[in-house]
């Protein structure tokens, strides 16, 4: 089915194209002049607009390239009963898409051409489907990492991008805040427009403001010219607002506005501004926390954190310190030239040991030193490659998970009959959980079921 404009003076013509359409399930109006028509196109969309050529006051010639003017995409056909050639070039140089001669076999003509042109707006609909997707798989590949809790952020990534709506992210400073924020705006239908990344802490409020906004020639001592702020910078494309919660509560009223209104006013202006961006903000601090000292406005809490993404520090995901790791040695090696393709076992063991309190941005830093500190000859980063605080860290003091350290009662324990008593009530736990069945249990230990039985044994289960 298309939406179809029929524009012909002779209204006998347009009701027999009307009728002929509608038996085909095509949506259709119909006008009688060109200055109608064009008040039709831009106020609606249609698939495919067809017109005389040869009508008073504004030819179908003079509609079309209006129309093009316009940067309509629609299919445009021109019929005429008086065919030229030097009409038709001029025509298919406009950016029409065909010329029919009017004639007994018009409407035959003309249901032909628009199952052509259907078929194929229909497959550039699908192209333009698929593209999308594939970008969207595309951006969240270059976020790395295996464990269930990145691949919960990357789920949440691709289920955000298509939508406009405000996304906070949290998390420590290093663990990717930006590049969630990069991919949800390359996953989007925002790519093809600005991303436009701001340090909220690095700005005093007054010069943030002029940031943001812009200013007005004469709104303060040095404002020599106008300047666009960074909203008007992105204009639709992504704004992302890094570590939100370093900004005062003036300022914050001024993005509250913003982000209601959708408008911004310059400094020195007296008139507001539409602007069309989509705002990411992130925050390395307990904004809630911010809220209830008083020190972050509640309000604007609320309408910045519409989707909340949450990313875990390095150390809660340990899975990805490998693939990230090797993903930073192959980053490196190609651009020092390097052969390095892979670490030894005890340089593995103390990556995945370590705490990373600077999590992937430390983890980067580290691979890079070790990468240019190895020999040319050298193809395995080997353990002395790597910094002094990895090399002799040792297992991780941190409880990972929302895990609590243990307790050591004053008198000590018996270590062996501890962790004996403890095993035994995992087995036993997981037995419960499964309805008795092993292999489910086992699946349940995340162990192998060969193993399960050997601990079920020796704890007589």
């Amino acid at each position: 089915m298309a939406r179809i404009l029929v524009v012909d003076d002779e209204k006998s013509l347009c009701q027999l194209l009307e009728i002929a359409f509608r038996k085909d399930n095509h949506r259709v109006e119909t006008v009688s002049s060109g200055e109608a028509a064009l008040k039709k196109i831009n106020s609606q969309v249609y698939d495919i607009i067809i017109s005389d050529i040869v009508m008073p006051r504004m030819s179908g010639i003079e509609l079309l390239e209006r129309v093009r003017q316009s940067g309509i995409t629609s299919v445009f056909l021109l019929v005429t009963a008086v065919p030229t050639v030097d009409t038709a070039i001029k025509a298919l140089h406009l950016g029409a898409d065909r010329y029919v001669i009017k004639s007994d076999k018009l409407i035959e003509e003309l249901k032909i051409v628009i199952g052509r042109e259907m078929q194929t707006i229909g497959l550039r609909e699908e192209n333009l489907r698929l593209r999308r997707e594939m970008l969207r798989v595309f951006a969240v590949k270059n976020i790395i990492g295996k464990s269930q809790k990145t691949q919960a952020v990357l789920e949440v990534v691709r289920t955000v991008a298509p939508t406009t709506s405000t996304v906070l992210i949290t998390g420590e400073s290093g663990t990717g805040k930006e590049l969630v924020a990069r991919a949800i705006h390359e996953a989007s239908d925002r790519r093809e427009k600005p991303f436009i990344s701001i340090n909220c802490g690095a700005f005093p409020e007054t010069l943030l403001e002029s940031e943001l906004f812009g200013y007005l020639r004469g709104a303060f001592t040095g404002a020599y010219a106008d300047k666009k702020g960074i909203f008007e910078a992105a204009s639709r494309g992504t704004l992302f607002l890094d570590e939100i919660g370093e900004t005062t509560p003036s300022m914050q009223v001024k993005l509250l506005r913003v982000l209601q209104e959708r408008k911004i006013r310059p400094l020195g202006g007296t008139s507001d501004i539409p602007v069309d961006v989509r705002v990411i903000a992130s925050s390395n601090r307990d904004l809630m926390a911010l809220v209830s000292e008083g020190k972050f406005r509640e309000d604007f809490y609320y309408r910045v954190s519409v989707i909340p993404v949450h990313i875990p520090p390095l150390r809660e995901r340990r899975e990805d310190i490998d693939p990230l790791a090797r993903h930073f040695l192959r980053k490196y090696s190609a651009t020092m030239s390097k052969a390095l393709r892979d670490f030894d076992a005890p340089a593995l063991a103390a990556l995945e040991a370590y705490a990373w309190p600077g999590n992937v941005r430390e983890l980067e830093n580290a691979i890079e030193r070790a990468v240019a500190l190895s020999a040319e000859e050298d193809t395995t980063v080997r353990l002395h490659h790597l910094p002094d605080s990895v090399r002799l860290a040792g297992p991780s003091p941190f409880p990972t998970d929302n895990e609590a350290l243990l307790e050591i009662p004053k008198e000590g324990l018996d270590f062996e009959r501890s962790i004996s008593r403890v095993e035994s009530q995992y087995i036993l736990g997981a037995l419960r959980a499964a309805g008795g069945v092993r292999q489910h249990a086992a699946d349940l230990l995340h162990m192998s079921y060969r193993s399960f039985r050997h601990y079920a044994k020796k704890h007589g289960i």
